[in-house]
């Protein structure tokens, strides 16, 4: 059986293939569209469906949507409230219209949202029709819309590595939901408790990443990487804000920050001092407030783990609390949690109900294309660029990042989700002090935004903290961890201003030749660390093909791009392994 998962209402457009219960493919709109976020979150851009990411899911297990059997959409327009009852009439400049129940713009979202089936099978792109539409066959397959937050939670639990747990999914806002509080035990799911529309911890955080200058429903990390560099001295405000109660509840009282914090900062302006601060004392209270709403739901569930969805369960230092307060024994954090990851809950869910079994648990994140070297060096034969086979590709990448090259790292298939966990990434030393500074400016990043370190699991504790009685993995890159004080000083590039780090852990179901390049760093080095940071330039999706790996690397200060078992290099100093240091002395000049 083929289910079919898609989400496309709100953003971070993506599609998902399981096949009797197993995941095939997964991946999002962007890396196909190279349109970040895929859409904007508007109610004029829902009528477009994740063409390119369904073309791929099917292509990966060589069907087309005639062999489909269910297709499971992740938003259920049945629960939108406010929704029209019979038929519609639109203004002809419905923005121009007050209406004190909803916005003027409401209604088109609802009739996108309704018509997804149709616009399914008669929208799809010219040059992809064949497989959406094959000649002499017709799909068969069942629509179901499921609601948001059902499709968040199954994202949760029906990937996690537990027979049983408790369930949190916290996200900007679904239907009517923004938060919810589950248990899923004996192979049934029992939502304890639903915080709806208007209180939204996501909503809020959005809010204040506006306030900010920054891009909401996209920036949201950058604001957790400055809340590091602040005082939370608006804790009290903050408070104000948000009022989270004792039966696993909260209300968001009209944020109003302009009143409070004066002017918002204007995008690209420079930052203050409160802008720090602001983001601070955010940070400090959707802390706070996530951990009371877990401590309720412990109680109330009985369950001595927890596994966690939604936008919010992105933010790596918040999860980090939740877990060194030792509610639960463990906690895991699906490695999409955004919203792309609804394709993958909804698809996950329909095959649930339909099949009535599990037989399958989230080991990797790697679900997304692959290529192969034959296809890899077609291309560039074709592009006509200078290249070499590599003998040993992680080797040889280990002593270019032993002489400081910056290297674009593109391997095997593509992750699923937000992280670049070692398939395509842009690799660094973390020894030399300069690289963060050097990687912000490759990537045209703030240079607040830290860098991540990836470090063999089984090394993990020579080089980081963790709470006593913790012992999990965190191989998605979604929990921070104190950098031990012996180990900051040897790899100072991977240390945020806190002395954090957000962690990679990379073990045996990792990318192969990722794990073994890091073991050929360490014995270099004497170091198992490397830097790790998405493979994309500012404002451009991660890179997913060949062309794109190729384009990215011709367009950016990179050193050199290790594709498949080919080198591409820029200069003598990459392509040469006799140089030590070169690529560092060569990027100063």
């Amino acid at each position: 059986m083929y289910t079919l998962g898609i989400n496309a209402a709100f953003h971070d457009s993506a599609a998902c293939l399981v096949h009797d219960g197993r995941v095939i493919a997964a991946a999002e709109e962007e890396r196909f569209s190279r349109i970040k976020h895929a859409k904007r979150p508007v109610p004029f851009s829902t009528w477009e469906l994740p063409y390119g990411a369904i073309d791929y899911c099917l292509r990966e297990a060589g069907i087309t949507l005639a062999d489909v059997d269910h297709v499971a959409y992740s938003l259920d327009p049945a629960l939108l409230p406010d929704r029209p009852q019979g038929d519609i009439v639109f203004a002809q400049q419905p923005s121009a219209t007050t209406r004190a129940d909803k916005g003027p713009w409401d209604d088109l979202f609802y009739l996108y949202v309704t018509n997804a089936p149709r616009q399914l099978a008669g929208g799809a792109p010219h040059h992809l029709r064949r497989r959406f539409d094959p000649p002499g066959r017709r799909p068969h397959y069942r629509w179901h819309h499921v609601e948001h937050h059902l499709a968040h939670e199954a994202s949760a639990f029906l990937a996690a590595p537990f027979d049983t747990c408790a369930v949190l999914t916290l996200d900007g806002r679904g239907e009517r939901a923004t938060t919810t509080h589950c248990v899923w035990r004996h192979g049934e799911l029992t939502r304890l408790k639903q915080i709806d529309v208007p209180h939204s911890l996501g909503l809020l955080y959005e809010a204040v990443t506006q306030y900010l200058g920054f891009l909401h429903s996209s920036d949201e990390y950058k604001v957790m990487a400055l809340a590091s560099y602040g005082t939370p001295c608006h804790l009290d405000a903050f408070r104000e804000i948000v009022r989270v109660d004792e039966d696993g509840g909260y209300r968001i009282l009209g944020p109003d920050l302009e009143r409070r914090f004066g002017p918002p900062r204007q995008r690209d302006a420079p930052f203050e001092a409160r802008h720090f601060d602001i983001a601070a004392s955010l940070q400090k209270v959707l802390e706070e407030s996530a951990l009371k709403l877990a401590a309720w739901l412990c109680r109330a569930s009985g369950e001595r783990r927890l596994a966690m969805a939604g936008g919010v369960a992105l933010n790596c230092v918040m999860n980090a609390r939740i877990r060194d307060a030792r509610l639960f024994d463990e906690v895991w954090v699906q490695p999409a949690a955004g919203d792309a990851g609804t394709a993958l809950g909804a698809a996950l869910w329909i095959d649930y109900r339909e099949r009535g079994r599990r037989d399958w648990q989230m080991r990797h994140a790697y679900y997304g294309p692959g290529y192969d070297d034959e296809e890899i060096e077609r291309f560039l034969q074709w592009s006509k660029l200078p290249y070499r086979r590599l003998d040993d590709v992680a080797g040889e990448t280990a002593e270019l990042l032993a002489r400081n090259c910056v290297v674009g790292w593109f391997q095997g298939r593509m992750e699923f989700g937000p992280r670049a966990l070692g398939a395509r990434s842009i690799l660094a030393s973390p020894i030399d002090p300069a690289m963060k500074a050097r990687l912000n400016e490759l990537k045209d990043r703030e240079d607040f935004r830290p860098v991540a370190p990836a470090v063999l699991a089984e090394r993990f504790d020579e080089w980081f903290m963790r709470e006593p009685g913790i012992s999990d993995d965190a191989p998605f890159m979604l929990f921070v961890y104190d950098v031990s004080e012996g180990a900051a000083a040897r790899i100072p590039a991977a240390v945020h201003a806190d002395r954090t780090a957000r962690v990679q852990t990379v073990d045996r179901h990792a990318q192969p030749r990722y794990r073994a390049l890091l073991q050929a760093f360490e014995r270099l080095t004497g170091v198992p660390v490397l830097v790790n940071t998405s493979f994309n330039s500012r404002g451009q999706p991660i890179v997913c093909s060949p062309r794109d790996a190729i384009e990215a690397f011709y367009s950016t200060p990179l050193d050199a791009l290790v594709i498949g078992s080919f080198l591409l290099a820029k200069n003598a100093a990459a392509q040469s392994a006799s140089m030590r240091n070169a690529c560092a002395t060569e990027a100063i000049a």
